[in-house]
């Protein structure tokens, strides 16, 4: 049975999801989430009430959260990446990577992204002056933590990489990492030149002109 895809291209936890699948070349058919496919929304809102994304659907089971999908992934789907390490001690450190991108990085990063669609007087400056300090503290630890390592756990790519790309992918244009990151710098372009990572930025370039805070023209 055809595993199914509710997602966006433009988003980065759904980046997150797809690259994982193409890593393993693993088929799936896309349910793409927009206002042109209403349909699809219908059925994306019947499954997932909460309505976030992505959102996997494996015949009769849905399996929601990026993380999880992809740890599904591995154990019904398995193929010859193997991105959750069967080494348990190995496992919590590319766990603990994946949720440092998830929750120090993506977090403020969509925090100032999200901040900049309300209307002016619902704004939250102090906010997104946090936001960005921990962006800035975040890309510290990990300027030392990638010091002599190719990818984020150490010389295999991971689960924790997968979170990783989209979440320094966006976090670069929302709040720029400094010269002075030269690790986090380098490590950015390693995972840019995955792939499977390429493979999902390319996807998502028609949606630039949405990013509120008006995309790059790099990348």
């Amino acid at each position: 049975m055809t595993l199914k895809l509710y997602a966006h291209p433009f988003s980065s936890y759904c980046q997150k999801v797809l690259t994982a699948l193409y890593e393993n070349g693993t088929p799936f058919e896309w349910r793409t989430l927009s206002p042109e496919h209403p349909q699809v929304l219908e059925e994306f809102a019947a499954l997932w009430p909460l309505r976030r994304f992505p959102l996997l659907v494996d015949g009769t089971r849905t399996v929601t959260e990026s993380t999880i999908i992809i740890e599904y992934l591995g154990l019904h789907y398995p193929g010859p990446v193997r991105l959750v390490p069967e080494d348990r001690r190995a496992a919590l450190d590319v766990r603990g990577m994946d949720r440092f991108f998830d929750l120090y990085i993506s977090t403020p990063q969509q925090k100032i992204v999200f901040d900049s669609m309300r209307p002016e007087a619902e704004r939250d400056p102090r906010g997104v002056a946090e936001a960005r300090a921990m962006l800035d503290t975040a890309y510290g630890w990990l300027e030392h933590t990638m010091a002599g390592r190719a990818w984020a756990a150490g010389e295999q790519f991971s689960l924790a990489d997968c979170a990783a790309a989209p979440a320094l992918f966006y976090a670069d244009w929302t709040h720029r990492i400094g010269p002075a990151f030269e690790h986090v710098i380098a490590y950015r372009r390693r995972l840019l030149a995955r792939p499977s990572f390429a493979r999902a930025v390319d996807e998502a370039r028609p949606y630039r002109p949405l990013f509120p805070l008006g995309a790059p023209q790099r990348d």
